[in-house]
């Protein structure tokens, strides 16, 4: 709650923290836009594969010219971690393989790295977290997203004593999204494709967020970073509103949809045959904790919180996320309070590549959003048990064997790289499971 104070103190002793942004997308203009009113904060370089359309973001964000003019453009990121006027890196690329090269040299160099990149920290992510520590540097996750917003309201209930039943967020879900390519993306969002391109939108992005891949992959990062777990069979996507958190979310055998206590879920603004739920929380995070004792219960029915039948279980949601807006909380954790705003301290969730249609020998996985394979979560454990090929190096490589429609692909089942960087760095990690940071 000082966290604009010591930005301030910062700021008057040593002038703003400087930061060097890769990847000046959607999230990351959203964190531009935000810097000519944080005085503490000072974006020293953006790498991104155009520098002029870098450049024309922090433009349209609405920077003054002088602004602009200081900031360097460029096209190397791992230049960019490695420089000697940043203090933080933010990885906001999305490529998995870009992620962990990037978290590398800002270790190498003695930066600490705010991993937007949620892919390349499920790939990861326990191991890029060891090897920061090592450095005595910060790997986090990015305030203002769903996983780092979850993290935090699980450590809020944790600190105040209560037991987590659940947590995780909402989103827009129905059964046969899983198959959705970038050819019907668009008809789910209510728009036209030419609606669509005239708007600059991805079809490949928009559909990992309806296909479940993006949703699998937030839930799995906050599994990986809180010590929940997920369901045994992948995510259950129950519709919920915001009211009935407490009543949906608590185990199976006391009526609710849960497979266990202390697991990831995530609820669907939508019921299953289409319709809209009401007071729903597409937008928002939330957790479900439960009472400890009969005193505690009495309070949560004394302070008006919504429960369920029991009385004993109870929730603390929040409706939005503004993505890029919030990321200057992650910025100023690492570098005036050399913490992370959640990370990685285990391997407990995973997200394995499933076929959304047959697919043939010789066909090449287009990743994530894309025609061939969807993102399901799995446990760690069983993800290791398979041989399952995790979604984030599921992009470029040629299957050897059909597959069948909903069959998860294993590393034996394509032709991948041995030699690269990032599938050494993700085989490490699965060579190491369950070592995890202090």
């Amino acid at each position: 709650m000082n966290l604009n104070a010591l930005a301030l103190r910062r700021l008057d002793a040593e002038g703003p923290v400087k930061v060097g942004l890769i990847g000046a997308g959607k999230f990351g203009s959203m964190f531009l836009s935000q810097v000519p009113t944080s005085p503490a904060i000072a974006v020293t370089a953006i790498a991104d594969l155009s520098p002029d359309r870098a450049r024309a973001a922090c433009q349209t964000v609405g920077w003054p010219e002088e602004l602009v003019d200081a900031t360097d453009f460029v096209e190397d990121g791992a230049a960019l971690a490695a420089r000697d006027d940043v203090d933080v890196v933010l990885e906001v690329t999305g490529s998995p393989a870009a992620g962990v090269r990037h978290a590398r040299t800002a270790f190498a160099h003695g930066k600490h790295i705010v991993m937007v990149n949620v892919e390349a920290d499920v790939l990861a992510g326990p191991l890029l977290a060891r090897e920061a520590e090592s450095a005595g540097v910060v790997y986090s996750m990015a305030y203002g997203d769903q996983p780092a917003l979850v993290c935090e309201l699980v450590d809020w209930a944790r600190a105040c004593g209560f037991e987590v039943v659940a947590a995780g967020k909402g989103t827009k879900y129905l059964p046969h999204y899983h198959a959705s390519t970038p050819d019907t993306v668009w008809s789910h969002y209510g728009r036209t494709a030419e609606e669509a391109e005239a708007a600059g939108m991805n079809p490949q992005m928009f559909n990992s967020f309806l296909d479940g891949t993006k949703s699998a992959i937030e839930m799995a990062a906050i599994a990986n970073a809180t010590g929940l777990r997920p369901p045994p069979d992948g995510l259950g996507f129950p519709p919920c509103c915001m009211y009935r958190l407490p009543e949906v979310l608590r185990p199976h055998n006391e009526g609710g949809t849960l497979h266990h206590k202390g697991q990831v879920e995530v609820i669907s603004s939508e019921n299953r045959d289409g319709t809209t739920v009401e007071n729903h929380i597409r937008w928002g995070v939330y957790v479900v904790v439960e009472a400890p004792n009969d005193y505690t219960a009495a309070c949560f029915a004394q302070y008006g919180m919504r429960t369920d039948p029991s009385g004993r279980y109870s929730a603390l949601y929040r409706p939005y996320h503004l993505i890029g807006l919030e990321l200057n909380v992650s910025v100023l954790s690492a570098a005036l309070r050399g913490e992370p705003t959640g990370r990685s301290t285990g391997f407990n969730g995973d997200v394995a590549a499933v076929a959304k249609r047959g697919l043939a020998a010789g066909e090449t996985l287009d990743g994530e959003g894309g025609y061939t394979v969807w993102g399901k979560l799995v446990p760690a454990a069983r993800s290791l048990e398979v041989g399952a090929l995790p979604m984030g190096l599921a992009h470029g490589v040629k299957l050897k064997r059909e597959i069948a429609e909903g069959e998860i692909v294993t590393w034996s089942d394509v032709e991948a790289d041995a030699t690269s960087d990032v599938v050494r760095a993700r085989r490490d990690l699965e060579a190491s499971a369950g070592k995890a940071p202090a």
